[in-house]
C-alpha cells in the first residue's frame, strides 16, 4: 500500500461537479479579475472568519506584506515574529522594509511563546506576527495583552488555521488583521496561490485593497505606489466551493488526528500538545523523534510520504545571514527543526492508512533504539 502525505488530486475528485460549473460559470462570464466572484467570496469569507471586511489577494506573503505596509511599517521599524515558522512570515517583514526579530518559541505548541516577547520589544517594535502553525491557534490574549501594554500591532498568519478556534473565536478575527494563504495544500487550497486579509478595521482594508490594485482607488487614479496582487475570478469561485465543505474536511483531519493520538504510543515519539483552548485544524500533524532521519527514510521505503516542515530554521537561512551569530539564541527552535517530522494528513486519508502509519512507525522506532544502542 503506497501512502502519500497529501493527496491533492482527491479533493477535486470529490468536488468535481461543482468544482467544473464554478470554472464554466467564470469562463462564460467574460470576467476574470475583481468581479462577482471574488466579490463574493471576500463576503463569504468574513463572515466565516468572523470580521467585518476580506481582502482577496494574490497569495499568503503577499496578504502577511500589504498588511504591514497598509500600517506604514517600514525601514526602520521592527516586527516581532516566531523563530520556528515557514520563511514567509519573515519575508514579509523584509519585503516591507522592516526588521524582523525572532522570538523563541513554546516547546511544546511549536508556536510563539508569549512570555518572552517583552524582552525583545525596543522603541522600533511596531508590529507582532504570531503563527498559527500547523493549524493550532497561538496563545491570543497573552500576544494581545503584551502588545497593548507597548502599543503594538497584532498581525496573525492564520496560513495554516482555516477554521481553527481559540476559546471559540475563529483564527482571522483573533488581532488587528490576519493573513491567509490559499496554496493548494491548506486546509482551504485554491488551484494556484491564493490569499486573503481579514480584519475589521475599515481604513486598513481600504488602504490594503488599494496597495493590492497598483495603488488604485479607481481605475487610472492612482494615490500610491502599489502592487498587483489580486486574486482572480477562477480561483475566487474554486475557494467558494471549497470553503463550504472546509468543516467537514477539517472534522475528517481531527478525526484522523485522533488515532494518530490514540495509537502512536511509543515513549520515544513525542505527540503534538493540545492547550485546553484551542481547537486545532490539524493542517499537519507533526511529531517529533531523536531519529528523524532514519524514521522518515524507513516509512519511505514502506511507501509512507512525509515531509518536514521546517528543517532548517529562518534564522539560519542564508538569505538572513545576519542572524548567524545568534542562532545558538534559539535552542528550542534549532530542537524541534533537529526533530519534527510531519506525517500523512488530509481529509481524504482513509483510516486504514492512518493504521499502517501508525504500526511502521511504532515498528521502526523499536528497530532504530537497538541500532542506536548498539
Amino acid at each position: 500500500m503506497e501512502i502519500p502525505f497529501l493527496d491533492l488530486n482527491a479533493p477535486y475528485l470529490e468536488l468535481k461537479t461543482e468544482l467544473d460549473e464554478a470554472i464554466q460559470r467564470v469562463l462564460a462570464s467574460g470576467w476574470y479579475l475583481l468581479g462577482n466572484e471574488t466579490h463574493a467570496f471576500e463576503e463569504e469569507y468574513a463572515h466565516f472568519c468572523g470580521t467585518k471586511y476580506c481582502i482577496a489577494v494574490s497569495n499568503g506573503l503577499d496578504a502577511l506584506h500589504l498588511t504591514l505596509r497598509a500600517w506604514d511599517i517600514g525601514p526602520g521599524d521592527e516586527v516581532i515574529v516566531p523563530a520556528h515558522t515557514f520563511i514567509a512570515t519573515w519575508l514579509a517583514v523584509t519585503y516591507a522594509g522592516a526588521q524582523p526579530v525572532p522570538v523563541e518559541v513554546n516547546e511544546n505548541t511549536y508556536n510563539l511563546d508569549p512570555s518572552r516577547i517583552e524582552s525583545a520589544i525596543t522603541r522600533q517594535t511596531k508590529a507582532i506576527v504570531p503563527v498559527h502553525l500547523y493549524g493550532q491557534p497561538a496563545d491570543m490574549d497573552a500576544i494581545n495583552t503584551v502588545a497593548d501594554k507597548y502599543g503594538l500591532k497584532v498581525l496573525e498568519d492564520a496560513a495554516q488555521a482555516h477554521g481553527a478556534l481559540y476559546k471559540g473565536k475563529p483564527t482571522g478575527c483573533l488581532g488587528d488583521a490576519a493573513a491567509f494563504s490559499f496554496y493548494p495544500g491548506k486546509n482551504l487550497g485554491a488551484l494556484g496561490d491564493g490569499g486573503a486579509i481579514t480584519t475589521n478595521d475599515e481604513n486598513l482594508a481600504k488602504r490594503i485593497r488599494m496597495l493590492a490594485n497598483y495603488g488604485a482607488e479607481r481605475k487610472y487614479n492612482h494615490l500610491e505606489k502599489g502592487f498587483n496582487c489580486r486574486l482572480d475570478e477562477i480561483q475566487a469561485a474554486i475557494l467558494r466551493v471549497k470553503l463550504r465543505y472546509l468543516m467537514d474536511w477539517n472534522n475528517r483531519r481531527k478525526a484522523i488526528a485522533n488515532l494518530y493520538l490514540d495509537k502512536l504510543t511509543n515513549l520515544d515519539i513525542v505527540l503534538p500538545v493540545i492547550p485546553e483552548w484551542a481547537t486545532p485544524v490539524w493542517h499537519l500533524f507533526v511529531i517529533r523523534c531523536q531519529f528523524r532521519n532514519q524514521l522518515q527514510q524507513y516509512l519511505a521505503k514502506n511507501k509512507i510520504g512525509t515531509l518536514i516542515h521546517y528543517p532548517v530554521p529562518p534564522f539560519k537561512q542564508k538569505a538572513y545571514p545576519q542572524f548567524a551569530a545568534i542562532a545558538d539564541h534559539f535552542p528550542i527552535a534549532s530542537k524541534i527543526a533537529n526533530e519534527i517530522l510531519s506525517l500523512p494528513m488530509g481529509p481524504h486519508l482513509a483510516s486504514d492508512q492512518v493504521r499502517v502509519v501508525v504500526d511502521k512507525i511504532n515498528d521502526a522506532i523499536t528497530l532504530f533504539k537497538k541500532d542506536f544502542s548498539s
